[in-house]
């Protein structure tokens, strides 16, 4: 009897241990390849989740149970999960906060939860074998990865081997070492939650300086490499500075191994986006439309989604009348107002990140997809309000088919174009493609970059790649964009053009230095006193290929001009300038390109290209573009007046094709194409 006894008890440890490892046998391992999470077969895959706090507070606001009641927590806990998968919710993660309810010595007073103060390790050993593996085993049993952070959030100031950095260490250093959770391949773990400074290398406390960027990474360079010796291989999240919204620094301090990703939040008002008040600790104000929270993103978070995935851990909106979300905005519209639509979008076009809904999961539990009626909706079914919309989008991600789009439109931004069909980009820069469909229902859908076809004529000149077009060169070419609209397959063409330096709105900047005007109805600059205006690239343009840099004015020149090219990243630096004076037209040699303190110049790396002035008169660029190998494509919406009776002309690639010709007669003799004619894009289509 004791020896059959002895061999149940084998099998049923073996079974257990079988089930800690494999609990979800239909469920793929991930692993990081590159900038992407992937499965076993290689697939790219994103995740979409909620999130879980197992303590009193969190749960109901102490309504539900309490005194370290083990049972009951694990008992609602479990249920909330039973609830939101009913709902219909597709959600395939899991972010489980190990509450420092449980980790904190009973009775000792804290001041919140950034404070570790209370903090007793034997308690957090308990407690994460009794309450949070098995919350974490129960969620991965229904088809949940989970991604494990650790009790409470950092201080305000962290720094390398302080005793926040050595809290951290202890913590991931016994669960690096805990096999339930090594073993198990579908269990995630996000370091910290909120860096909001660091101790740079210069000894201060900051969030997005090179001292700080090299010391996050550092800070948790050190914890990964304490997590690998354990033997622990499992995906880990690294949070950025700015209570996580910094993470460009990590472009040139990476954190280095394998199966590294970036754990980011994203809240109204942050990175430039849409907030209706003061929201979460960045705080924000209603109006940064898409451009500008795109802008933000790119600026960000898109330098660490270049290298390795990202995961959004934290994200809510609802206007602030229901009380039920951390972020105060609206759903808004794709590429309009808002902030909700606007999040996901980005998120998309990026191509590699996994996101979740940060809304307490009691109100997910309640969900049912039941449209509300204005004038009566309710935080869950007010498309204005995070739940409605997102609980359709995650159903879009997972495949479920939903009604066709009708009504679908195509959309670029930012656009910036002469006519509805021309699209202008700068070399290097981006523009986004979205094709947005909307079904009355009170959500859009963008249609995903596998259900668009894009044929691209040339290109060496646009690339298309994760719901962007990237311009790679000066040129120009047509595209083809092909998708589906009630059922039907239909068809669209579009012109696209990279120059360097359009003169164009949101292109050309009238205010690089002193505060200037460019009025794109005339095409005439006025900077102020000693003001520069024209073009800033942050990250330099590499013009070594081209033979002369070539700019050219209209009418009069009352104010000095002068045309000026830096290599350095700093105005203040030392520029080659030539002065217009008399002339029209002015150039330089890009092989011997020399300062005004006679320094040769390197043009593979030049950062402002623009006109001085003294301020005292309005001036009228026409073009600004490069000749020879790299041929520039100065591309004008304002130019000579109609009236003028002789113009220039030239190609897209910048080569002037005629001198002073009759204005009706320039086109005489061209082959059919796109030409600069007098100042102005023109299609010559005989």
């Amino acid at each position: 009897m004791n020896k059959l006894r002895l061999i149940l008890a084998v099998i049923t440890v073996m079974c257990a241990a079988s089930l800690r490892a494999w609990p979800g046998m239909d469920m793929p391992v991930l692993h990081v390849e590159g900038r992407y999470l992937v499965d076993d077969k290689g697939n790219k895959v994103n995740l979409h989740g909620f999130g879980q706090t197992y303590s009193p507070w969190f749960n109901e606001q102490n309504s539900k149970w309490g005194n370290y009641d083990v049972n009951k927590c694990l008992a609602y806990n479990k249920e909330k999960i039973d609830r939101i998968l009913d709902a219909g919710w597709k959600v395939n993660y899991l972010r489980l906060h190990m509450d420092p309810y449980w980790s904190n010595t009973p009775g000792v007073k804290t001041t919140g939860e950034n404070d570790i103060s209370a903090f007793d390790f034997n308690r957090f050993c308990t407690y994460l074998d009794r309450v949070f593996i098995p919350m974490a085993e129960y969620a991965i049993s229904k088809g949940l990865y989970v991604v494990m952070r650790p009790p409470g959030v950092c201080p305000e100031n962290i720094a390398v081997g302080d005793a926040y950095h050595a809290y951290l260490k202890k913590v991931w250093g016994h669960v690096s070492s805990h096999k339930r959770l090594t073993d198990n391949p579908y269990i995630m773990f996000e370091l910290a939650n909120e860096p909001v400074r660091i101790k740079g290398s210069d000894g201060q406390y900051g969030a997005n300086n090179d001292g700080c960027n090299r010391n996050i990474s550092r800070f948790f360079q050190e914890i990964v490499d304490l997590m690998r010796a354990n033997g622990c291989n499992n995906i880990l999240w690294v949070p950025g500075t700015g209570y996580q919204s910094h993470y460009a620094g990590f472009a040139k301090y990476p954190v280095k191994g394998d199966n590294i990703g970036y754990a980011v939040h994203v809240y109204p008002g942050w990175y430039g986006s849409d907030a209706l008040e003061p929201s979460h600790e960045l705080g924000g104000t209603y109006g940064g439309g898409f451009d500008k929270f795109a802008a933000g993103w790119d600026a960000q978070v898109r330098p660490a989604a270049e290298i390795a995935p990202i995961m959004v851990t934290e994200m809510d909106w609802a206007p602030s009348k229901y009380n039920a979300s951390w972020g105060k905005s609206i759903t808004g519209k794709m590429m309009g107002d808002g902030f909700g639509a606007n999040f996901k979008l980005i998120a998309d076009n990026t191509g590699n990140v996994s996101w979740m809904l940060f809304t307490g999961a009691e109100w997910l539990a309640k969900f049912r997809d039941t449209p509300g009626q204005p004038g009566s909706y309710t935080f869950l079914t007010d498309p204005e309000a995070c739940p409605w919309p997102i609980y359709h989008w995650f159903k879009d991600y997972a495949g479920d088919e939903l009604e066709p789009m009708e009504d679908v439109t195509v959309n670029f931004s930012p656009r910036r174009s002469s006519n509805g069909s021309d699209i202008v980009v700068i070399p290097g820069g981006k523009t986004y493609l979205t094709l947005i469909g909307d079904n009355g229902r009170g959500y859009e859908l963008n249609l995903s970059s596998d259900r668009i076809s894009v044929d691209i004529d040339d290109p060496s000149v646009i690339e298309w790649n994760d719901g962007y077009f990237t311009a790679l060169k000066p040129g120009n070419t047509r595209v083809t964009i092909e998708y589906e609209k009630g059922g039907a397959k239909v068809s669209e063409e579009y012109n696209f053009t990279a120059s360097q330096f359009p003169l164009m709105e949101g292109f050309f900047n009238p205010s690089i230095w002193e505060n200037g005007t460019f009025n794109p109805a005339t095409g005439e600059v006025h900077t102020g006193q000693w003001g520069f205006a024209g073009w800033y690239f942050p990250h330099g343009i590499d013009l070594s290929d081209a033979d002369e840099l070539v700019a050219e004015i209209v009418g009069d020149n009352w104010c000095g001009v002068s045309f000026r090219v830096f290599d350095e990243n700093s105005y203040w630096s030392d520029p080659a300038i030539v002065n217009f004076e008399n002339l029209r037209s002015v150039k330089f040699n890009l092989h011997n390109l020399r300062s005004e303190k006679g320094r040769l110049m390197n043009p593979s790396h030049i950062y402002y290209v623009g006109f001085w002035t003294t301020g005292g008169a309005p001036f009228r660029p026409s073009a600004v573009y490069t000749t020879g190998k790299l041929s520039g494509t100065p591309i004008i919406t304002v130019g000579d007046d109609e009236g003028e009776t002789f113009v220039d002309v030239y190609t897209l690639q910048g080569f002037r094709l005629k001198s002073q010709v009759a204005r009706e007669v320039a086109t005489e003799g061209l082959q059919p194409g796109i030409y600069i004619i007098g100042g102005r894009k023109m299609a010559v289509t005989r």
